[in-house]
């Protein structure tokens, strides 16, 4: 509640509340037997994200890398990250993305469990030069994309009498399924297109209307823009999507990066990146950066740079002309891929990959599988993109080295690639039968290739306490709700008054009663008898960002004197009395609807 409600209601004569009903109310000991929340989804849907504990550092004088103490007392090197800034990305896309038609030899495999030091040059994508492997992975893509029935998964065409139609279905379908599975997207985007099968019709509906059908889905911002958007379209670009990713991201409302790459390749079948957090994990081991997709903006930079160039090297193909249907399938296909087959949590399923030919993460597991060696010196160059490797051991490396009479140049970049070459003729992990794994190499593989990306520790999410009132007025049996500001969380959505309550430990069901009694009473003037009926329950709810209980509580005003059933202006938002019938119809965040379910089921119980 804002100071200026507090001080205006302050003014108010208190309303004196009675209590009935205290009895069967849930105590904070039942709340583990409540249903579980429904979870507004991370991009990376139920990652299970872990950092191990970090190790200790030894002081290494003159600034020189630093020797990191592992958990096994092996000692592995940590470069200093540079900081992070638009010249230090560009050095490192020119590093690891070499100009076109330069003639490069791509860098060997090696076990990262003896050394897992490596130049740039190291990242290169093996599958920007493997059209083989591209190949591959199309014809998965093509076999497997009916498996999943997704509706909105339509052939490519070219004509303008339907490319107006699949831009709306395709954009629809990809907003719906940020943070939201598959299944869950399938049933909202069948009745969306039902109600509103065109991008006019859209833009003709009422934004309660769009906020109505859009309830479930969480983040209801983004069926605000989604409306303004296609509103926008129907002004300034006569119904159709623009097939530019720099228009769509600077004019179209909501539409972002990823948006943008999906509309214009799948559509349009131009060259776009399409990058989302499974396309992330399949280039981080597809290239073998250990490196954190979410959090290090290098990382990030350095992946989309690695999309954008694979979709142009696909589309252009034996000189194919554009549009074609690649850029689509193949952004597709890298989003298949990563939620089917090269998964997290939990282990991938290497052996069912198409693209394992190209794919670090899995060579290096099956060298460390073969027990290949990798002779390593000192790098100048060394990759700053990548993390520590959790139990390498340049001990064991040098051991070795001196075992083969390390000479040297060993500190070179020649040196590495010598080194390979001389010590990684006991696998192939890219060509040949040696690339086929057994069954206990493959599991040591997709140990090692689940370590990729960078796993970080989930930061806590805070918890509230949240007095929900349902305050029905006896006379005619109608209830005040709110209607939340148009700004900030569950902008624009109606609710019961609601008030959150101060973060206290020693918070328990009486004080929450007496908190809400007291919110009440200030809420409403002094009219009359005004009862606390019963407290409800509580509603258990996690979004994006915030956990929150929702405790609820019934009143009842026996005097109808107070308010009207006009929409009242109230601290940035409205408020009206409405029947229940008139608030099933209205605009409700999720967990506000089960509060909204607790109250009606004990109106039926009371007939």
């Amino acid at each position: 509640m804002s100071k200026r409600q507090s001080a205006r209601l302050a003014s108010r004569p208190k309303q004196k509340v009675e209590e009935t009903e205290l009895s069967d109310v849930p105590s904070d000991s039942d709340l583990s037997a409540l249903p579980d929340a429904l979870s507004i989804e991370s991009d990376d849907l139920g990652e299970d994200e872990h950092s191990p504990d970090r190790p200790a550092k030894r002081r290494k004088p003159n600034g020189k890398p630093d020797k990191i103490l592992n958990d096994k007392g092996l000692t592995t090197t940590k470069t200093p990250k540079p900081k992070n800034t638009k010249a230090s990305t560009d050095a490192l896309i020119q590093s690891i993305f070499p100009p076109t038609n330069t003639s490069t030899t791509a860098l060997p495999p090696f076990n990262p469990q003896i050394n897992r030091t490596h130049p740039l040059p190291y990242h290169t994508p093996l599958l920007l030069t493997s059209t083989e492997t591209q190949q591959s992975l199309l014809n998965w893509f093509d076999k497997v994309h009916t498996t999943r029935s997704m509706p909105w998964r339509q052939p490519f065409t070219a004509s303008p009498a339907e490319i107006s139609k699949r831009a709306y279905q395709v954009w629809i379908s990809e907003v719906m399924l940020q943070q939201t599975r598959v299944a869950t997207v399938i049933a909202y985007w069948n009745k969306w297109m039902a109600r509103w099968p065109t991008i006019s019709d859209l833009a003709d509906a009422s934004e309660d209307e769009v906020l109505k059908m859009w309830a479930g889905l969480g983040y209801y911002s983004r069926a605000k823009r989604i409306h303004q958007a296609a509103q926008l379209v129907c002004t300034n670009f006569n119904g159709l999507l623009p097939d530019s990713v720099e228009i769509l991201e600077k004019q179209v409302p909501g539409v972002g990066r990823y948006t943008a790459g999906a509309l214009v390749s799948i559509v349009y079948g131009k060259p776009a990146a399409m990058v989302d957090g499974n396309v992330l994990r399949v280039l981080s081991r597809q290239m073998g950066i250990l490196g954190d997709v979410k959090g290090d903006k290098r990382v990030i930079d350095i992946l989309w740079a690695a999309a954008e160039k694979l979709v142009v090297a696909v589309a252009g193909w034996d000189g194919d002309k554009i549009p074609n249907d690649k850029p689509g399938r193949w952004g597709q296909a890298l989003m298949e891929l990563g939620s089917t087959v090269c998964t997290s949590p939990g282990k991938p399923s290497c052996g069912s990959c198409p693209v394992t030919g190209t794919c670090r993460a899995y060579q290096e597991g099956l060298v460390t599988a073969r027990g290949g060696e990798t002779l390593v010196g000192d790098i100048e160059d060394f990759c700053t993109l990548c993390d520590p490797f959790d139990g390498s051991s340049t001990q064991e490396g040098d051991a070795t080295a001196e075992k083969n009479g390390r000479g040297k140049k060993d500190g070179t970049i020649s040196a590495f690639f010598e080194s390979f070459k001389a010590t990684t003729k006991a696998v192939s992990a890219t060509n040949g039968t040696d690339s086929k794994a057994s069954p206990k190499e493959l599991e040591i593989i997709t140990t090692h290739a689940a370590k990729f990306p960078l796993k970080k520790a989930k930061k806590q999410i805070p918890e509230q306490d949240i007095t929900v009132c349902a305050i029905r007025r006896v006379s005619d049996g109608k209830y005040l709700i709110h209607k939340r500001p148009e700004k900030g969380l569950l902008g624009g959505m109606w609710e019961l008054p609601s008030l959150i309550l101060p973060g206290d430990e020693t918070s328990t069901t009486k004080t929450r009663r007496l908190q809400a009694m007291e919110y009440v009473s200030e809420l409403i003037p002094s009219v009359g008898p005004l009862n606390h009926v019963k407290d409800l329950g509580t509603v258990p709810w996690v979004f994006s960002h915030l956990k929150v209980r929702m405790h609820v509580h019934l009143f009842e005003l026996r005097n109808d004197a107070f308010g009207t059933d006009e929409v009242e202006e109230v601290d940035g938002g409205v408020q009206r009395w409405e029947t229940a019938d008139e608030i099933d119809t209205e605009s409700m965040g999720t967990g506000m609807k089960k509060c909204w379910v607790l109250v009606k089921e004990f109106g039926l119980k009371k007939k």
